[in-house]
């Protein structure tokens, strides 16, 4: 974690990963190799790091809140009795604030906070740094069995653990550090919570969907000022920036943004991961397209979308490939699968429209979104590198965002947000669909329509219809107007 302060070596090495660490040492023995963990390297260098965070804890209370703080602190327990564990130590900050219903300021771009929980029989304790709990809601916390201790005492209190006492921990999600400190017997598994809230209650997915339409209506008013000052006023990469965070700024329930805004025009677009700064950025003018990727966080949920639009001439080449993508996009948006498929199975249906033309890209296909965190490795990852037992259940969120990249040239990505949810039941099990959250226009002046089936230009029609009823009560005046214009029907 960063910003974790300066600490004895002991402290310092428990950022390695137990994990990580495990198959370090493995393959390192197999070479007469010996890891050594009682180094600090890194403070040898960096002997003035920072010291923890100081922003404040807060509290993320109903009706976004749905579950109570005790509820969530029960349903771990049970997890817990299932395992054969009487303890359960938490350090993987999403998973901190999920089970707690706490949120902070303490990484970038996500309302987490630096904690370990460790959970027991009939109580729990918090460490985290000195004050950044208020009075009140430490009040609230012990009224819910949940003690406040020092960052650095976590360690100390696995080394005290009851003797009898069996500890429930994540080998994925603990460090090295942490775990040389325990004594008693060790139950190695994912980390309960993160299977829990990966899966949206009824009530979470309303308040999702709540704040798609706040970000949608956000965006409609930003893409009707883009379009009305193109070409009369100076714009970059960064005013786009600058202009689409204060639309969102100014929506109900808005916390921050979710990551740092991507606008990339043209060859800027065709790095995934491109960002402009004051010292590197394109103006947008002239002829191309513009690749926007950018997200809100809001009490309700997260947002993450990406968009392309056409600035002046669009080429036939241009098109193309803007409209496979799209048939990607489409094709695992409309896909119906079982119960308990691995996500990672889901990846080739949107590089289908792709594959068949030679063409591929470089980046999974989607990433899970889990509470009011961006998360990139979760259950609902539609890539390779998700752990193998974990299933694509009801109430998951996705992204699904296949590509195109032309280096030099330009970059095509069209992502919305998913939710699982049931399709069918039938002889051969139950059945999943995806309901897309996201709420905002696809640009149709870059499809090539010679390339789209009617079923799939039916699709997007239905979608920008149900994009158009969602938003139209949200925007007025010029945002309204755009809103008509660019979800039309085709």
């Amino acid at each position: 974690m960063r910003g974790e302060g300066r600490r004895d070596r002991r402290g310092r090495r428990q950022r390695a990963g137990l994990s990580a660490a495990q198959q370090l040492r493995s393959a390192l023995e197999r070479t007469g190799v010996t890891l050594r963990t009682d180094l600090d390297l890194i403070g040898e260098v960096w002997p003035d790091r920072p010291g923890l965070p100081t922003a404040p804890v807060y509290e993320h209370r109903a009706p976004q809140a749905p579950l109570a703080r005790a509820a969530k602190l029960a349903q771990l327990r049970e997890a817990m009795a299932r395992l054969g564990a009487s303890h359960h130590l938490v350090s993987t900050v999403d998973d901190v604030a999920w089970a707690l219903n706490l949120r902070g300021a303490d990484v970038s771009y996500n309302p987490v906070f630096l904690a370990h929980l460790l959970v027991g029989p009939d109580a729990a304790t918090l460490f985290v740094g000195a004050g950044k709990v208020p009075a009140d809601l430490r009040a609230t916390l012990a009224a819910d069995g949940v003690q406040l201790a020092p960052y650095a005492g976590a360690a100390a209190a696995l080394a005290t653990l009851p003797a009898d006492a069996v500890l429930l921990v994540d080998p994925k999600r603990i460090t090295l550090g942490l775990r040389e400190q325990v004594r008693v017997k060790v139950v190695e598994a994912i980390n309960p919570s993160t299977l829990l809230k990966s899966r949206k209650s009824a009530a979470e997915a309303e308040h999702i969907r709540g704040a798609m339409a706040q970000d949608g209506a956000a965006m409609c008013e930003f893409y009707a000022w883009f379009e009305a000052a193109l070409g009369r006023e100076r714009i970059t990469e960064l005013t786009i920036d600058e202009q689409l965070s204060a639309a969102r700024a100014r929506r109900p329930g808005f916390v921050g943004l979710s990551f740092p805004t991507i606008a990339g025009f043209n060859a800027n677009g065709a790095m995934p991961h491109y960002r402009a700064t004051a010292e590197s950025h394109a103006p947008i003018e002239g002829d191309g397209l513009l690749l926007i990727d950018s997200g809100g966080q809001y009490l309700g949920g997260t947002t993450d979308i990406t968009r392309v639009w056409p600035i002046g001439r669009v080429s036939e080449a241009q098109r193309r490939d803007y409209t496979l993508v799209l048939k990607g996009t489409m094709a695992l948006s409309r896909t119906r699968f079982p119960r308990g498929t691995l996500a990672p199975m889901l990846d080739a249906i949107a590089r289908a429209p792709l594959w068949e033309q030679g063409l591929e890209y470089g980046h999974g296909t989607g990433h899970g979104v889990v509470i009011s965190e961006r998360a990139r490795r979760t259950a609902v990852d539609l890539e390779g590198r998700a752990d193998a037992h974990m299933a694509m259940e009801p109430g998951m969120v996705t992204s699904i965002e296949p590509g195109l990249y032309r280096p030099g040239g330009w970059g095509i990505r069209i992502e919305n947000l998913v939710l699982n949810v049931p399709a069918a039941s039938t002889e051969f099990g139950e059945f999943l669909a995806f309901e897309t959250l996201t709420l905002c226009p696809i640009d149709t002046r870059c499809i090539d329509r010679s390339l789209l089936r009617a079923d799939e230009i039916a699709w997007l029609n239905d979608y920008h219809a149900t994009v158009r009823e969602r938003l139209s009560p949200l925007v007025s005046g010029a945002a309204l107007v755009w809103l008509e214009q660019r979800s039309a029907a085709l």
